[in-house]
């Protein structure tokens, strides 16, 4: 465990897939995990800071079988996209579907981010910071330095995820975590009036993408 906030905790690396490096993230101020991990090797550590009491999932890439083994050992509940029941109740019981846009009794602003996949979602919330802004996949800064969207060809829906990420741009998160990650971290703080443009950026290479993807059609 790595304390990458004061009150944001997160999991060793892990690499579900060749190329996919993830992180699941402990938020202290309520006890509260931010994606999953793949295996049990943090479940002390996060024991010592207080267990976990909620998970919430961005998609059900994220799903697997950490899932009922997380909610077995911490009695936590599990939060995920209603969308993507199908997919992530396969692994462990939804606790609790989350589909509308809505601020929870955790204090948590579910943001509903369809795309990258159908359920996607973003979560927001107040911490000791700034407002911290849980990405999932719908947009990553990569090792280039440049902002992109999580579009998959033939699998993400381009339209719904151009949609999404206009929504992300009324925001004004001071620090954007996502769940895959490229270069040295996952974690980064925005500076004042500069996230509209990183999510521009991101707009403008999904655009590039889908350009690339109807040339080869």
């Amino acid at each position: 465990m790595k304390k990458v906030l004061s009150d944001l905790w997160q999991t060793r690396t892990d690499s579900p897939f060749p190329g996919l490096t993830t992180h699941a993230f402990l938020w202290t101020a309520r006890n509260t995990l931010f994606y999953s991990t793949a295996t049990d090797a943090d479940f002390a550590e996060l024991e010592s800071l207080g267990g976990i009491s909620d998970q919430y999932l961005s998609h059900r890439d994220e799903a697997g079988p950490m899932l009922a083994k997380i909610a077995d050992h911490f009695a936590s509940s599990l939060h995920a996209p209603v969308a993507e029941l199908l997919e992530i109740g396969q692994h462990a019981h939804v606790d609790v579907p989350v589909g509308s846009r809505h601020v929870d009794v955790n204090g948590i602003e579910v943001i509903p981010t369809p795309g990258h996949s159908p359920g996607s979602t973003c979560y927001l919330v107040n911490g000791a910071e700034g407002s911290y802004l849980f990405t999932g996949d719908t947009i990553v800064l990569g090792d280039s330095g440049a902002w992109w969207a999580g579009y998959i060809p033939g699998i993400g829906d381009a339209d719904a995820l151009a949609n999404s990420l206009q929504l992300l741009r009324t925001l004004s998160p001071d620090v954007v975590i996502s769940s895959a990650f490229q270069g040295a971290s996952a974690v980064h703080r925005i500076q004042s009036g500069r996230w509209k443009y990183h999510v521009d950026e991101a707009l403008e290479g999904l655009t590039a993408a889908v350009a690339d993807e109807k040339r080869y059609v």
